[in-house]
């Protein structure tokens, strides 16, 4: 599927303009660009750029809490999620907060005995501890009850979290963009970058320049990069500068984790979803999170080296576990007769591993391209993981199916969700209904975007050849994510020569076109599949992404494949 057409007068003179090659301004365009100053910010993101923290409501109240707290000496206690979002905002606010006040401690809930969000074993906690003042992070803006019920034992709260509010918000101090009477100019937050924005206005408030609080940044792009937000506005700045200072910089814990999973500096943000992410997760998932906050945190090399190496065994574990689950999933899937005539998949086993349902689910759409939900048993209910494809916001079908629920929380593309046993069969039948509403008769397709479609001789004549050049231009859009995804070509009529199979399921090709004497070498992860379009005197479609290939001291230009079909006749 083409990204619609972009307006030429609008990309000519951004062309123009900036003195670039027109592909370039086009793409700029797509991203919604279209003037040299906003081109400009977008190459060069600036942290003078960041928007006023106390723009956020309640912003000044929650400072004004903090002041109060560290005046009377008051112990603070910083209650975060289990999952990479949750974790590097504790780490970062403990890691900023504490340069203002000593009497700071953390806590992250037990997934399996506490479930998300904030618990009351956490609120128990701080009472233990003296702490009157609870701030959460990446959790809480649902969780009115209990705040209601921490007040009887004189703890106060500041909720600071990016999901979208109930109803009702709890009472009290409730920083999060998505809040209804919430002015602040970006929506977009990770549940950490809300934490940071909190240090942001307290840093300004004393009077202390940034230049410390940035150094905390690193965490930030990890949560931003692990939590699927869009990569652009105020996310794009703090990315940016979060992954400059990891590889300029690096902790040592992020240097130790590396080296176990044998990846090296620099990394870019896809670099930091599939290598640091997941082994960060994993913690939560199969261990404890705090064990995270913990490793981020520690100086001590002997006890980041230890620490790394929990992480990295819980990863390994954590990969054996749900592939087996996945297994088991996909079969059952393939056993229930009803399945074809649903647009959703509903799994449920209650053995399975409460820590690894997410990434279940979206294994299971690889397969079956559609809205998924994978359940297991904890504590006598159901409790899983739901993810979304494409428009559906799964956020919006939850709440259509509240009734069934015992609670449910996320966003557009992932949640969580609680229900009593016995209602699984209604719940079932009234998520594929509201999906299905949404639908409308439109087929659940995964199509491949694409941003332009090229000739091979116009990567000749754009770059000229120069395979630096070629690098400069697509490493100058990083980073790449949601809202500025890397760029897609297609180029049609292709044929391929040297095709093969690699370890039975990946395909290497090396293609051209009978209108050029240009050669490239491309790979298709995961396309075996795809083989048959690329037999011998068979023209095909490709779409992929430009990347650099390093092999025997050499970087070559590569086509990362991302789908192949026959050209029409």
């Amino acid at each position: 599927m083409f990204q619609p057409a972009v307006d030429a007068e609008v990309a000519n003179a951004l062309s123009q303009q900036l003195k670039v090659d027109l592909f370039v301004a086009e793409l700029l365009v797509q991203r919604g660009l279209h003037t040299e100053m906003e081109a400009r910010r977008f190459f060069r993101p600036s942290l003078d750029e960041l928007h006023d923290p106390f723009l956020m409501k309640d912003m000044e109240a929650a400072v004004n809490r903090i002041n109060d707290a560290i005046k009377k000496q008051e112990g603070i206690l910083l209650f975060g999620d289990y999952d990479v979002d949750g974790t590097t905002a504790v780490a970062l606010m403990y890691e900023q907060l504490t340069k203002f006040h000593s009497n700071v401690r953390y806590y992250i809930p037990d997934r399996y005995k506490e479930g998300y969000g904030l618990s009351q074993q956490g609120i128990d906690y701080a009472h233990s501890e003296q702490c009157s003042l609870i701030i959460t992070l990446d959790c809480g803006i649902k969780s009115n009850q209990l705040v209601s019920k921490a007040k009887e034992l004189d703890i106060d709260f500041i909720i600071c979290d990016h999901h979208q509010p109930g109803e009702e918000i709890p009472d009290g101090i409730v920083l999060d963009p998505k809040r209804v009477d919430c002015a602040y100019p970006f929506k977009e937050l990770s549940g950490c970058g809300v934490g940071f924005k909190l240090m942001q206005a307290l840093f300004i408030d004393h009077g202390v320049p940034l230049d410390s609080l940035f150094e905390s940044l690193d965490l930030l792009a990890l949560s931003i990069g692990a939590d699927i937000v869009d990569v652009t506005g105020e996310n794009r700045i703090l990315c940016h500068h979060g992954l400059l200072h990891l590889n300029e910089h690096p902790r040592k814990a992020f240097e130790e984790l590396l080296t176990l999973a044998g990846k090296k500096l620099p990394l870019s943000l896809t670099d930091v979803v599939f290598v640091i992410a997941p082994r960060v997760n994993a913690a939560g998932r199969i261990r404890s999170g705090k064990t995270a906050v913990d490793w981020m945190l520690s100086s001590h090399e002997a006890e980041i080296k230890q620490l790394a190496q929990e992480i990295h065994d819980d990863n390994t574990l954590r990969r054996r576990i749900d592939q087996s689950i996945t297994e088991e999933a996909l079969e059952q899937i393939s056993l229930d007769k009803d399945h074809p005539n649903q647009c959703t998949n509903l799994v449920f086993q209650k053995d399975w591993h409460k820590g690894v349902v997410g990434i279940v689910a979206s294994r299971i759409i690889e397969t079956h391209y559609r809205p998924t939900i994978v359940l297991t048993e904890s504590n006598g209910l159901l409790t899983g993981s739901a993810r979304s494809v494409g428009l559906i916001n799964l956020y919006d079908v939850l709440e259509s199916c509240k009734e069934h629920l015992t609670q449910f929380g996320g966003h557009h593309y992932a949640a969580g969700l609680t229900m009593p046993k016995e209602n699984l069969k209604t719940f079932r039948l009234a998520f594929d209904q509201e999906v299905k509403k949404r639908l409308d008769g439109t087929p659940l397709e995964a199509l491949q975007k694409i941003d332009l479609s090229i000739d091979l001789n116009d990567i000749q004549t754009v770059w000229n050849g120069k395979l630096p050049r070629i690098k400069k231009i697509i490493d100058a859009f990083e980073p790449f994510g949601p809202g500025n995804m890397k760029p897609v070509f297609c180029t049609k009529e292709l044929f391929a020569t040297d095709a093969r199979i690699l370890k039975e399921k990946h395909l290497k090709l090396r293609v051209v076109q009978s209108n050029s004497s240009l050669a490239f070498d491309a790979i298709g992860f995961n396309l075996a599949d795809k083989e048959e379009h690329t037999l011998k005197g068979m023209a095909f479609d490709m779409a992929y992404t430009l990347e650099t290939n390093e092999f025997n001291g050499k970087t070559n230009l590569q086509f990362n494949i991302k789908d192949i079909r026959a050209t029409d006749s």
